[in-house]
């Protein structure tokens, strides 16, 4: 918390642009210069990660309208900037369910993230804990909770629920004593999404050695020597390390589907009793319809976080950007927060001035991970944390709560 705040007096004292550019570039590495926007992160891990790796991140479920909606809902609004006013002293800072953050952002889970950048949790997780953000680390990663939860204290943990309530309860013990104190449960999973994507692009779960794949690997030494062999001489065999109480599935185990199943009668007494096990923050990810938030409220939830799982699960569900005005009115106080499609600061802003207290990204923040390690998500971070202020300047607001609806305008068609 203490670099946290450091980080935040940093961040907030007056600094002239040129200065604050000049700042920025002694800090980014060579290898990132060139990398200007969330976006450049995607085309550069396209040319590094292996064409399966690549599309299991990108893709979405059948004809991605889903993943399309999720960024045509911020273009379907403009802004309505104010001018005239003193934004010299203007603080991104946010407080969620009592601690303070340094942005109104953060990282969303991503699975298997350390196939894609070697310890890739761990990158992104201690990346998000230096920049005063928060990390959610995803369920189906392949490094302990434990080792995470040490090495980057603050960060929340996402859990998708195993099938019987015996296993949920060693998973919620599990994850409070590796010392976790945010626990966020997607709820918008019972079955595996028609992600036909992702067998096009040649990836599988689990992941079955070939042909097509041995080449992808091939033809990019860099990820192959850097994150796979780097990967297997260091930590041997990559498993599905907290799914449950226990270790889970290796890799490349045909069992990993069967651990990943199961889930199509989990219900809401199962979050009821998590809520009487579990003593933190309780959020539940993946809602879109209004009565579900209340049916989470009434369920003592503690916070909520619209989102279509960033169009990988039903085709055709509600962009979250369209769905939160709903889920708010049914939320109450809860804290709402909103994932999918978020790739610039200008978005961040329109989320906020819809309601939400803050928004998470993942494939953007993953690819960066992909490209540059530690690095390259700093420099993410660092990205879309100028775009944040400048934008925040632009519109005349020195706060994240002076943002509203009325700074909006929908586009015309």
């Amino acid at each position: 918390m203490a670099d946290m705040t450091v980080f935040s007096r940093a961040f907030d004292a007056p600094r002239t642009a040129p200065a604050q550019a000049l700042a920025a570039a002694a800090a980014t590495p060579r290898r990132l210069a060139g990398i200007l926007s969330l976006q450049d992160f995607e085309h550069a891990a396209k040319r590094r990660l292996p064409r399966p790796l690549f599309g299991y991140i990108a893709g979405a479920a059948e004809d991605n309208r889903s993943l399309d909606a999720n960024r045509a809902a911020f273009d379907a609004h403009d802004f309505l900037p104010r001018v005239l006013v003193d934004v010299s002293r203007r603080s991104q800072e946010v407080t969620l369910f009592g601690q303070r953050y340094a942005s109104p952002f953060g990282i969303a889970p991503v699975g298997i993230s350390a196939l894609s950048a070697y310890r890739g949790d761990l990158v992104l997780a201690q990346a998000a804990q230096a920049a005063g953000i928060p990390a959610v680390m995803s369920g189906t990663s392949l490094i302990p909770m434990e080792e995470v939860a040490q090495a980057a204290p603050g960060t929340w943990f996402q859990a998708y629920l195993p099938g019987d309530a015996a296993r949920i309860d060693g998973l919620v013990a599990r994850i409070a004593g590796a010392g976790f104190r945010h626990l966020v449960v997607t709820v918008d999973i019972p079955v595996w999404a028609n992600r036909e994507n992702n067998v096009r692009a040649g990836f599988t779960t689990p992941l079955r050695p070939s042909l097509r794949l041995a080449w992808d690997g091939l033809v990019r030494p860099r990820w192959l020597l850097g994150t796979l062999a780097r990967t297997f001489v260091t930590q041997g065999m990559p498993h599905f390390e907290n799914s449950f109480a226990t270790r889970g599935a290796p890799l490349f185990s045909s069992t990993a589907i069967r651990d990943t199943t199961g889930r199509d009668h989990i219900h809401w007494d199962h979050i009821a009793r998590i809520r009487q096990q579990w003593r933190g923050p309780l959020i539940l990810k993946g809602i879109l319809h209004p009565a579900d938030a209340r049916r989470a409220r009434q369920l003592g939830a503690d916070g909520l976080i619209v989102s279509n799982h960033g169009g990988r699960q039903l085709d055709g569900a509600a962009p979250a950007l369209r769905a939160l005005p709903q889920v708010l009115d049914a939320a109450g106080e809860l804290p709402v927060m909103v994932d999918g499609g978020v790739r610039r600061g200008s978005d961040v802003l329109k989320a906020l001035a819809l309601g939400a207290k803050a928004v998470f990204a993942g494939r953007p923040f993953m690819y960066a991970a992909a490209v540059g390690g530690h690095a390259g998500v700093t420099h993410a971070i660092r990205l879309l944390r100028d775009e944040v202020d400048r934008n925040m300047a632009m519109l005349g607001v020195n706060d994240p709560g002076e943002l509203d609806a009325s700074c909006l305008i929908p586009r015309r068609p």
